[in-house]
């Protein structure tokens, strides 16, 4: 009997331990939910059709089609222009770069002025790190800047002036990494984190910062100088390339090795348990050169220095496995990079505190096409004597407009209207300007109205 009261008083006292530790479970307060981590994965001069899921096929690409797979694949978004500067400011600002008078790729003082442009993005425009900043966010760049700095240029204002608490930078930056530039030029044999090496490095440099930043939400430019010539996979191609290359081969291994490290860096977010509230943007900068016969170009006609769709139309991914939905390709939303500052404000809970050209699509980030109501617009090549430019077919006016499902690009003076509907013709073959004079018209006045109204450098 005494035995069977000892059991019975263990089970009670089981049982009652049991209903103290759900009643602390039941009570325990919910956590609330913190805006996410968000990662802008901005790579360098990729082309549409470079990645398997935008149809490439130099590379096996299963990492980046995996977020893809993961998340959203949008088919119309635009960078702000076509080459590398003028791109990383429209998206860093949220405004066309002409207003902030960067029109081309940033060089020497001379090559600037010769462009009609400042040496450097003014430090008080509006910065995606530094509202991010005022919402409570940790903030980092890690890679390529190349809005100001470098060359002959030593009066740049320094990357925390734009809102970043911490920064590891290439060679075009106001303070480069030392480890990434042993030299004064973009890389070189004596770089003690070597130029193949370089988009781990800022893999690695992302996942410590998040790792040290786990009470707050973290916003991170991870911008990789791949995949931009001159290609250089390994030691081996240095050995017989001191220079580097721009043919398909190691054009493949750099790509081959990029999206190693961008699956580096899912697998690292697991490790970390950062994955599910973590938001990853998947663009690049400007379209491809070379595009090895418009193979890099996909379906689209130009490149890089073209405002064609190939030099402005650039693969997007997003995923963010706490709010969008897998698997999903949005075919309607058009997106441009001035959008994605208001965009993260709002993620971050702080809706409409910025002006500027783009539009709030955190809703289409989260999986919900919308159509835009903003026209988007874009400048490239101010005169023939400084600016790049491809190939004649693929050289487009230096203005174009996209509203809607049509596009007009047209030149500065006037000439060379040319008039697309992108729905039925994205390969801009065939001009409908003379079939369509009132739109041709009435969407020229408004682009020349716009670019009349951009300040000139002083």
């Amino acid at each position: 009997m005494k035995n069977v009261r000892l059991v019975f008083f263990a089970l009670t006292s089981l049982l009652a331990f049991s209903a103290f530790v759900v009643s602390i479970q039941v009570k325990k307060p919910v956590q609330v939910n913190r805006p996410p981590n968000i990662i802008l994965v901005l790579i360098d001069d990729m082309g549409t059709a470079d990645v398997g899921c935008f149809g490439g096929t130099f590379a096996p690409t299963p990492n980046i089609d995996r977020l893809a797979a993961e998340g959203i694949k949008f088919t119309n978004y635009y960078s702000a222009a076509p080459i590398c500067s003028p791109s990383r400011v429209g998206l860093t600002t949220g405004m066309a770069p002409g207003k902030w008078r960067i029109t081309s790729f940033l060089a020497e003082r001379k090559h600037n002025r010769s462009c009609e442009q400042a040496d450097f993005l003014d430090a008080s425009a509006p910065s995606v790190a530094r509202q991010l900043k005022k919402a409570g966010y940790a903030t980092a760049h890690f890679g390529k800047w190349h809005m100001g700095g470098g060359r002959d240029v030593d009066n740049a204002p320094a990357i925390p002036n734009y809102g970043f608490d911490e920064y590891a930078s290439t060679w075009e930056s106001p303070s480069p990494d030392p480890l990434l530039t042993s030299t004064n030029w973009i890389w070189a044999r004596s770089d003690s984190v070597k130029r193949w090496s370089r988009t781990a490095y800022f893999v690695d440099k992302t996942l410590d910062f998040l790792k040290r930043n786990p009470g707050r939400p973290c916003y991170i430019n991870l911008w990789p100088d791949d995949v931009h010539t001159p290609w250089v996979p390994d030691e081996t191609t240095l050995d017989a390339f001191p220079k580097g290359t721009e043919k398909p081969r190691e054009f493949s291994a750099v790509l081959a090795e990029l999206d190693i490290q961008i699956g580096r860096l899912m697998a690292g977010l697991k490790a970390i348990g950062a994955d599910n509230n973590t938001l990853i943007i998947f663009t690049s900068d400007n379209g491809a050169l070379p595009t090895f016969g418009g193979k890099r170009s996909g379906t689209f006609r130009g490149s890089k220095l073209s405002l064609y769709e190939g030099g402005i139309r650039m693969p997007f991914i997003v995923r963010y496995p706490a709010s969008a939905p897998k698997g999903k390709t949005d075919n309607q939303s058009i997106i441009c990079a001035t959008d994605l500052l208001p965009t993260f404000e709002s993620l971050a809970g702080k809706k409409g505190t910025t002006s500027g050209d783009g539009e709030n699509m955190a809703t289409v980030l989260t999986g919900k096409p919308r159509v835009r109501t903003k026209p988007i617009f874009w400048e490239y090549g101010r005169n023939t004597e400084s600016f790049r430019y491809p190939l004649p077919h693929d050289r487009s006016p230096n203005l174009a407009m996209r509203q809607g499902n049509w596009k007009l690009l047209v030149n500065d003076n006037g000439t060379g209207v040319e008039l697309y509907d992108l729905t039925t013709d994205p390969s801009e073959k065939n001009d409908l300007s003379s079939q369509q004079r009132q739109v041709a018209e009435q969407m020229k006045a408004q682009l020349l109205a716009w670019r009349s109204a951009l300040p000139k450098l002083n």
